[in-house]
């Protein structure tokens, strides 16, 4: 038995280095993938059974030896190098859409008869994507080292995320890897134009919402002090209207206080961060977003479509119910959602049903909870939760265009009302100075 170091991935993409003993290198790796790692590296540990015998010719000779017999001792023999050393650039996140894409292509090549290495190599070749071509450039090599498809994917986590190594390892086991490509993409096709939508949604209001807050900071600062001065000349000294000298003087504060104005903007966003980064505060953000008057039902509904979908997905595609329902919890994006779905969790692990945990939490509609208990009574969970997303994906358009079509004019009026009180203010003493010089006129 011979004694090899290795260096390797975990599940989570992490370094891990030790020591094993096998009969050779092929046992060795066998043995390291065994534990659940992807092996980077590996080499013999030379023996230093020549040691002694080099110490006990002494002299000078023998104390040249020692340490050279030492660092062959310690020597790390690459005799596999599979390219997975990512560089920093490659640790961001992908663009969706080209994961997306490779996805589909890959499933379509796969579906075609392709072998699978091949098929990553095609793709690589036309891949314009410096960072995915990086990845695939490593998946390739790993693959051809005797890897699996999925192990060579958990060198890459800020790329292929837990939900897509584990779906990829049920296809690999099922023998149905095309299939679960194909669902892994249409699941990141809907799920992305869910999110477009929403997004989409949000640009009119933002970019309105903007407007009036720079066109008021305009005419506060730049145009009512003009005002201002002809005011105290015209009129000299006169009274104003109540309006016009309260437009005056949120003019003159804001023009005072401008300095403060964004240091309390400032600190306020500053203050949200922190507190955000805290379990307590992430959770009342989270319970914060699903209680809103307006956006409220709109992200409820989005957790449920999503949750759904991809825990609908792990479970058609083979991946088994606990840890589907722990990859769901991990993707989910919101704290709330996730402790329902711990909740769901443990309650499944007792032999129970996800029925009763799902009533409980208050996060999940009730329509939601009796389409789940009537899959679970008839065996077909993973369809009924698919039906239900599809549901929820309607209702989320629907909650989209109603909350742009109440959004949009209620913004409107209020950027009119302010502006117009404005104009309105500004006008009222010109009355006054237009009917003074009239009569002087006379």
């Amino acid at each position: 038995m011979a004694t090899f170091q290795y260096i390797a991935k975990n599940s989570a993409g992490q370094e891990v280095r030790g020591q094993i003993e096998a009969g050779d290198r092929a046992g060795a790796i066998a043995a390291v993938r065994a534990q659940g790692l992807m092996p980077t590296a590996l080499g013999e540990v030379k023996s230093a059974a020549a040691a002694p015998a080099a110490a006990a010719r002494g002299g000078a000779k023998g104390k040249k030896a020692a340490p050279a017999a030492q660092a062959k001792k310690s020597a790390l023999k690459k005799d596999i190098n599979i390219n997975l050393k990512m560089p920093k650039w490659l640790q961001g996140k992908i663009n969706t859409k080209v994961l997306t894409q490779f996805t589909r292509q890959l499933a379509t090549l796969v579906n075609a008869g392709l072998p699978l290495m091949r098929g990553i190599e095609v793709l690589k070749r036309q891949m314009k994507d410096a960072q995915m071509s990086e990845a695939l450039g490593g998946i390739s090599e790993n693959i051809a080292a005797g890897g699996t498809f999925s192990e060579s994917l958990t060198a890459y986590p800020k790329i292929f995320d837990n939900l897509y190594v584990n779906m990829v390892k049920a296809g690999e086991a099922g023998g149905v890897l095309e299939v679960v490509l194909a669902r892994l993409a249409e699941f990141a096709e809907k799920n992305e134009r869910i999110v477009n939508k929403v997004k989409g949604a949000m640009i009119y209001p933002i970019v309105v919402l903007v407007a009036a807050v720079g066109i008021t900071g305009f005419l506060l600062v730049a145009v009512i002090p003009k005002f201002q001065q002809v005011f105290n000349d015209m009129l000299g000294g006169k009274a104003l209207p109540g309006i016009t000298q309260a437009v005056i003087d949120c003019s003159e504060w804001v023009q005072h206080n401008g300095l403060t104005i964004l240091i309390i903007v400032a600190a306020l966003i500053t203050i949200k961060k922190i507190v955000g980064k805290t379990e307590g505060g992430a959770k009342f953000y989270d319970w914060l977003s699903l209680h809103m008057p307006v956006t409220g039902t709109l992200v409820q509904r989005t957790a449920v479509s999503r949750v759904t979908r991809t825990l609908g997905t792990l479970l058609s595609s083979g991946v088994p119910i606990l840890q589907s329902l722990v990859i769901v919890r991990d993707t989910t994006g919101n704290r709330i959602v996730g402790d329902a779905l711990q909740n769901v969790h443990d309650a499944v692990k007792e032999g129970e049903g996800m029925t009763g945990p799902l009533s409980q939490c208050k996060v999940f509609p009730p329509m939601v909870v009796s389409m789940v208990e009537v899959g679970e009574e008839t065996g077909a969970l993973a369809d009924m939760l698919t039906r239900i997303a599809n549901t929820y994906d309607d209702e989320v358009d629907n909650a989209v265009a109603g909350m742009t079509a109440a959004i949009e004019p209620a913004l409107i009026i209020v950027l009119a009302l302010v502006v117009g009180t404005i104009v309105i203010a500004m006008f009222l003493p010109m009355i006054s100075i237009i009917s003074s010089v009239s009569g002087a006129g006379q």
